[in-house]
């Protein structure tokens, strides 16, 4: 088979890419893969595989395999179990949740900031106890870690509600909408500027604990941290003592370290924490989003074209 432009996709010598896709797979996958102008077919025989389970199900690959579209945005525990390789090209489906987890990323912090976390707790008509809570977002200031699909749709979701937005990402490239977009390298500056903060990064071993103990003391007693990123960006420890000791306002979390949370782990009773069981991508608007996903990457493939989600193994996503 002739490379294309980018050394990953046909040259059209073939007149559509062979795809590997699961055993009893879905029909609305295979739909996605046919829509792409790619053929499903067996992985001894396919230019690339999608696969939808973790790690431990990845079939050996061919060399034929050229492309391997993962289902997940997050990596990590393919990393952990080094299965992604420097022989072909790998995607994960990093953005293709965005309009979805960026939704309900804002829910989380208008929840806090309007007190609607307070009032659904009290389960009685004291108004006197929610009003001390509603701050509001229109004329705050909120951090945005994490800039890739995700977080640049949560911008897009602020600016209406007259918020000033830091961006923080790897590379400090400007981020469109965002008042300002900083580098990571330098995001110690950022924690004394900002109202609230908002996680959409990637977990790495670098980005562990990212929220702890000395980046809570910087924040406002009216402050509110929301995480749809992954549990292990924040310091679950320091974060129950910010929180209970009212050095912030709360915490809005789709993800928890541990995941699953246990029923009796105490962030589910602790006032000022509204915990959600990692929904923000529910079911079937993911499989919409990924069937979308899947289809403009087969077409891209089939093309030669860059690959959407491309996996940079030195970054860690």
């Amino acid at each position: 088979m002739t490379d294309g432009p980018d050394g990953i996709g046909p040259a059209g010598d073939r007149p559509a890419p062979v795809i590997a896709i699961p055993a009893e797979a879905p029909d609305w996958l295979e739909r996605a893969v046919r829509d792409g102008g790619g053929q499903p077919g067996p992985l001894p025989d396919a230019d690339a595989l999608i696969h939808r389970g973790g790690p431990a199900g990845l079939p050996a690959l061919p060399d034929s395999v050229r492309w391997v579209q993962l289902s997940s945005a997050g990596i990590e525990a393919f990393l952990a179990a080094g299965r992604i390789d420097n022989q072909r090209v790998w995607t994960s489906a990093a953005g293709a949740y965005a309009d979805q987890v960026a939704e309900h990323a804002v829910g989380l912090l208008l929840a806090g900031v309007r007190g609607l976390v307070t009032a659904a707790a009290q389960r009685s008509w004291r108004p006197e106890l929610v009003a001390p809570r509603v701050t509001g977002l229109a004329g705050t200031t909120v951090a945005v870690i994490g800039a890739g699909g995700i977080g640049r749709r949560i911008v897009e979701l602020l600016v209406p509600q007259h918020v000033r937005v830091i961006a923080v990402n790897r590379s400090g490239r400007d981020v469109p909408l965002a008042d300002r977009t900083v580098p990571v390298s330098a995001v110690e500056g950022v924690w004394n500027q900002v109202d609230h903060v908002m996680i959409a990064a990637p977990a790495t071993d670098a980005s562990r604990h990212l929220i702890g103990a000395s980046v809570l003391a910087r924040l406002k007693p009216t402050s509110w941290v929301v995480n749809i990123a992954r549990g292990s960006l924040i310091d679950t420890a320091a974060l129950l003592d910010a929180v209970t000791e009212g050095r912030i306002a709360g915490a809005g979390l789709d993800v928890t370290d541990p995941e699953p949370l246990p029923p009796d782990h105490p962030l589910w009773t602790t006032p000022g924490i509204l915990i959600t069981p990692h929904t923000a991508n529910p079911g079937p608007l993911a499989q919409r989003d990924l069937a979308e996903r899947i289809r403009r990457n087969v077409e891209r493939f089939a093309a030669g074209q860059e690959l959407l989600g491309r996996i940079d193994l030195a970054a860690g996503y």
